[in-house]
């Protein structure tokens, strides 16, 4: 035993004389390394560095900074990690005794609404001691201006209720010659979580049974007087303002008589001469003579060319010309898809978010003239996500099939020329679009020019 004792000693004592010799060590380093090393370096540095020229001086300069640097980036990686766990641990323990607190609210909540239960109880009966009878209209209160009367009866916190819907303002027997007037329950006036039970005569009590019939009298009216509010929402007010503004405006319209007889050459000549006498804008008869002809190529048209060329001015001037203005949208670099164009229907306003663009391509509907919309700067944005739509539509070979989606169903009250909610693109309507060749837009990806006509405007007319 004692061979083994004296074993287990020298073992142990060996391990702890090496595990202190250790940590001896690096603590002797680290102090060597830190703090008396310094005097070392410094030798170093001055033994060798006035013997440098000035590349030998800079590098070296560079090479104690990096050997600086390296250990206090460490020691300042350690600092933050160290203070990290330590805020993670106090954030740890304010989030249990916040869990507590919650626990203990939680627990204040039941007792409270299971004392309130208790005193709900206690009118109940109180109510069903002292006789009486009440009467009401159900869900028709809800519409007139002022309220049925109540006659001498307590009213439990202001709720009504009865034991289940009767059609009209039938009487029913409670029992023990109670009668209480029945049909379906107010849920302004009655809330179903402030239902308590209905009024009867003295010793008549009300069951779990009645009280939950009651509950689900509420609801179904409640159901029903929504619906009924709701359809007259949708009958009195419209979804799409602009558009219904459009419909009255063209109550009255009479179509403008055209003028047949003018050959194709005298139109672009006229027009040229309007766009100089009368807006001070001069176009090369080639330019015009393509801007026409590519109308009748396609519906869509791209301006392209430098700045200043007026590119935006020829529709604008073309559609002054034709005595319909054209309606112009400048697109944003935001632009993302069809809903910067077309808008949007807002579900909690139960109203369209309209656009100009939605309302000039509503109103291209009434008229026979041709209509334009001008999208100014249209590749500052990629035409290809916010027009997607459009051009896929205008790729339809049957123009019946230039519809839009705008909604998902139609209702009462909903423009005259949306159809189930969807809109026309009509036969009249041209898309213009203008686009600078510079470095702040996109480039026109080849499906946007398949289903184009491109003209190139690269310098202005002499007046």
């Amino acid at each position: 035993m004692n061979d083994f004792l004296k074993f287990a000693y020298e073992l142990i004592a060996r391990i702890v004389y090496n595990l202190t010799d250790w940590i001896v060590a690096i603590v002797n380093g680290f102090v060597r390394f830190f703090i008396t090393g310094w005097g070392e370096y410094g030798a170093i540095v001055a033994s060798y560095f006035p013997f440098f020229n000035v590349l030998g001086k800079i590098l070296a300069i560079l090479l104690i900074v990096i050997l600086i640097g390296i250990p206090a980036g460490l020691i300042y990686l350690l600092i933050r990690r160290i203070i990290l766990h330590v805020r993670l641990r106090a954030t740890k323990d304010d989030s249990t005794v916040l869990y507590r607190e919650i626990g203990r609210l939680n627990q204040q909540v039941l007792d409270l609404m299971d004392e309130k239960n208790k005193i709900l109880a206690l009118k109940v009966n109180a109510v069903s001691n002292a006789g009486g009878e009440i009467t009401y209209n159900g869900p028709a209160a809800l519409l007139d201006e002022s309220a049925p009367p109540i006659g001498k009866t307590a009213v439990l916190e202001g709720a009504v209720a009865d034991s289940m819907p009767v059609p009209g303002n039938a009487r029913m027997d409670l029992g023990g010659g109670a009668a209480v007037a029945a049909g379906p329950v107010d849920p302004l006036a009655a809330p179903p979580a402030a239902m308590g039970g209905v009024i009867g005569a003295a010793g008549v009590g009300v069951g779990e049974e009645a009280i939950t019939a009651a509950a689900s009298a509420a609801a179904a009216a409640a159901a029903e007087v929504r619906s009924a509010a709701d359809r007259n929402s949708q009958s009195e007010t419209t979804r799409f303002p602009k558009l219904s503004n459009v419909d009255a405006k063209y109550l009255e319209y009479e179509p403008p008589l055209f003028d047949n007889n003018i050959t194709l050459e005298q139109f672009v000549e006229n027009y040229r001469l309007f766009a100089a006498s009368q807006m001070g804008l001069y176009y090369t008869p080639e330019v015009v003579r393509r801007f026409v002809s590519g109308m009748a190529a396609s519906r869509l048209l791209i301006l392209e060319g430098i700045s200043g060329t007026g590119k935006t001015s020829l529709p604008y001037s073309f559609s002054r010309y034709l005595m319909n203005p054209a309606t112009l949208v400048s697109v944003q670099p935001s632009f993302r898809d069809r809903t910067e164009l077309l808008g949007y229907f807002n579900e909690f306003s139960k109203r369209f978010n309209e656009t100009e663009f939605l309302r000039a391509l509503y109103e291209a509907n009434y008229r026979e003239d041709p209509c334009f919309i001008v999208l100014d700067e249209m590749n500052l944005a990629r035409i290809e996500y916010y027009f997607a739509e459009m051009l896929s539509v205008l790729e339809m070979p049957s123009h019946d099939e230039w519809v839009l989606d705008l909604v998902p169903t139609a209702w009462p009250g909903d423009p005259l020329k949306l159809d189930g909610g969807k809109i026309r693109v009509p036969d009249n309507l041209w898309f213009v679009g203008t686009a600078n060749n510079d470095d702040s837009t996109f480039t026109i990806t080849d499906k946007v020019y398949d289903r184009a006509i491109p003209i190139e405007i690269n310098e202005r007319a002499n007046p």
